[in-house]
């Protein structure tokens, strides 16, 4: 069995008894010069590495989740900060930006533009638009992201097809797929396999299912009259349609791509549908009445009462936690801001730019790297300074 090799002092007692004199350590041999490596790890230490990691740790007050809203009327995308629910700065795009959405990471946000047939690309880090917008089909609404991050889906409602971007090249790839008319709302699976269009085109009451292992219509499945929202359960189990036309909700068994038990009634217009991040409930935004209606997933049936906001709610969204609900209101030109434990409105509609229609919440705001302070870089040259002198000084002879 291997013998376990000795503390130091126990190595140099032995050596000591076979009348060997030297220093065993060499510690004990350059004692002044182990004193001033020691300091020069402890500058290292207590100045130089600090003061690298402080100017790289992101400023607290930006880590907080956004919300970005697009607002239809003004050409532009408001972006929210939700630990104060105010707007921290507003970033132009195309014409009639209607829908958005962003990416798994975090870094990168799609935006639909119906008036310019285009989508920009966000930078989430620099708050600004990236490249040339990327062109897709007529009039494009929903976009939808896949989980993987790889491809953003875009419904053209003007063309009747849906166009898909790489999201590496930031470029279309093959040919548009055609579905039913006016493509509104996308959602895809969890498992990215695939993407549910709810067509909200005049006499359309079906729901196309695309493939995305081939980019071709898998399935139609027949809902109610115009739907237009469209979201899916966390589970992957359930698709919630809204049916703008006749005012309420189909419930998709995406196994068998059919509609399961009776439509739910909720308010007048149903647009935007999103779901909170446990599958616990549904929210349904109420266009024609100006309210939302919340659905619990389990019964699939609606609680509680109606819950007002403001005029015209359109496609709203749940925060990356659960906590709240942001509807833009179009007719207002706000946003409320509804809390989940409660279901009531909190605080004051957030005044964001002309006719909000669609919103997309992060996780976290994407940290940018802040240069150095003035504080910082001082300690920085002079610890460097010192450890320079402390090693020059430390240097054989």
């Amino acid at each position: 069995m291997a013998q376990r090799r000795g503390w130091p002092w126990q190595e140099g007692y032995a050596r000591l008894k076979m009348g060997e004199t030297r220093p065993i350590d060499h510690r004990q041999a350059d004692r002044p010069k182990d004193a001033v490596l020691h300091l020069r790890r402890w500058i290292l230490a207590g100045i130089v590495y600090p003061a690298l990691v402080l100017c790289q740790l992101p400023d607290a007050a930006e880590a907080v989740p956004l919300a970005y809203v697009t607002n239809a009327g003004s050409g532009s995308v408001s972006v929210i900060n939700t630990a104060t629910n105010t707007v921290a700065t507003t970033i132009a795009v195309g014409l009639t930006p209607e829908q958005i959405a962003i990416t798994p990471n975090g870094l990168f946000a799609y935006v639909s533009n119906f008036g310019s047939n285009t989508v920009s690309v966000i930078d989430t880090a620099t708050r600004a638009v990236v490249g040339l917008p990327i062109s897709v089909g007529s009039g494009p609404a929903g976009v939808a992201i896949t989980p993987n991050g790889a491809f953003a889906y875009v419904a053209n409602f003007g063309s009747n097809n849906v166009s898909v971007i790489d999201t590496a090249t930031k470029a279309v790839v093959g040919l548009p797929i055609s579905v039913g008319s006016g493509p509104a709302g996308v959602a895809i699976t969890p498992n990215g396999a695939f993407v549910y269009v709810a067509n909200n085109g005049p006499g359309s009451t079906t729901v196309s299912v695309i493939r995305t292992a081939d980019n071709t219509v898998f399935a139609t499945v027949p809902v109610g009259s115009s739907p237009l929202g469209i979201a899916i359960t966390p589970n992957g189990l359930f698709a919630y349609v809204s049916n703008f036309g006749s005012n309420n909700v189909s419930v998709i068994d995406t196994a068998t791509k059919a509609v399961v038990g009776l439509p739910i009634s909720v308010g007048s217009g149903p647009a935007g549908v999103a779901i909170t991040p446990n599958g616990a409930f549904a929210y349904v935004a109420n266009f024609g009445s100006n309210n939302v209606s919340v659905i619990d997933t389990a019964t699939k049936a609606v609680v509680g009462l109606p819950i007002s906001v403001g005029l015209r709610p359109d496609f709203l969204a749940v925060s990356r936690d659960g906590v709240s609900v942001f509807v833009p209101n179009q007719n207002s030109n706000t946003v409320s801001v509804i809390d989940t434990v409660t279901n009531t409105v909190v605080g004051s509609p957030i005044p964001v730019g002309a006719n909000p229609t669609g919103v997309a919440t992060t996780a976290f705001d994407v940290p940018t790297i802040p240069a150095l302070s003035e504080i910082a870089s001082l300690l920085l040259a002079i610890a460097m300074a010192v450890a320079l002198a402390i090693r020059t000084i430390a240097r054989p002879a």
